[in-house]
């Protein structure tokens, strides 16, 4: 399902963004200001999400009920951006023959703050609470997903990109998610879980479902990775 290969080759050959970035060229922008700027955009993002949550948590005494939509909607927003400029950073680079180790090196460490920031403002936001644990997990699997990536590519192997989910899919599903919470913030009980006594505290919003999802999906694109580059060793 990773759609970063996907997304990357299409990238490449769109000339609206080739041109595009080269016009960012001309009036002086670079690769490494792009990325920074897409971090910044992801702290926000995770900001965004973290007041959202507790502005829900507390919204009976809130004076001003609509703002955890508004600020899920900035959370959107921002979560946009920081894919636009996480893409654009790379095609940029290329398009001016700026291409680096020192500039890829600095967009993965950067992407995996940006991560951090976004799905930890999910998480601390409480969009998973009482098992924020699930959040935990979610994060340790995204980390190491893409750790087990690059880590191929340090002992000789191509860089891995492929598995169940790459960060264009985390990106688009925490959007969609995003969307839907706003659409229908209450939370959804888990189906077969009444037997257990747990669908009562086993409830999330669209968010939270998020992160359960990133916990196993992303645990098992690591998985993967792993088992893909041992075969190749």
């Amino acid at each position: 399902m990773a759609l970063d290969s996907l997304l990357r080759a299409s990238l490449n050959k769109s000339e609206l963004v080739r041109r595009f970035a080269r016009s960012l060229a001309v009036v002086g922008v670079s690769p490494n200001s792009l990325s920074v700027l897409s971090l910044f955009f992801a702290a926000l993002a995770g900001l965004s999400f973290f007041l959202a949550g507790k502005s829900s948590s507390s919204s009976s005494s809130s004076s001003s009920p609509l703002s955890p939509l508004l600020l899920l909607l900035g959370a959107g927003v921002f979560v946009c951006l920081n894919a636009v400029l996480d893409a654009l950073d790379g095609v940029l680079a290329r398009e001016i023959g700026n291409a680096s180790r020192r500039g890829d090196f600095l967009d993965h460490v950067l992407d995996r703050y940006s991560d951090v920031f976004i799905v930890g403002g999910i998480v601390l936001g409480g969009f998973a609470d009482p098992w924020w644990e699930v959040g935990v997990v979610a994060i340790v699997g995204i980390l190491l997903s893409s750790y087990l990536g690059t880590q191929a590519q340090a002992v000789g192997l191509k860089r891995v990109y492929g598995g169940l989910v790459g960060r264009a899919d985390r990106l688009l599903i925490i959007l969609a998610a995003t969307l839907l919470t706003l659409l229908y913030p209450l939370p959804i009980p888990a189906a077969g879980l009444r037997l257990l006594n747990l669908s009562s505290s086993f409830s999330f919003s669209f968010l939270g479902w998020t992160l359960v999802l990133f916990a196993v999906l992303c645990n098992a694109t690591a998985l993967q990775r792993f088992f893909y580059a041992w075969r190749r060793l």
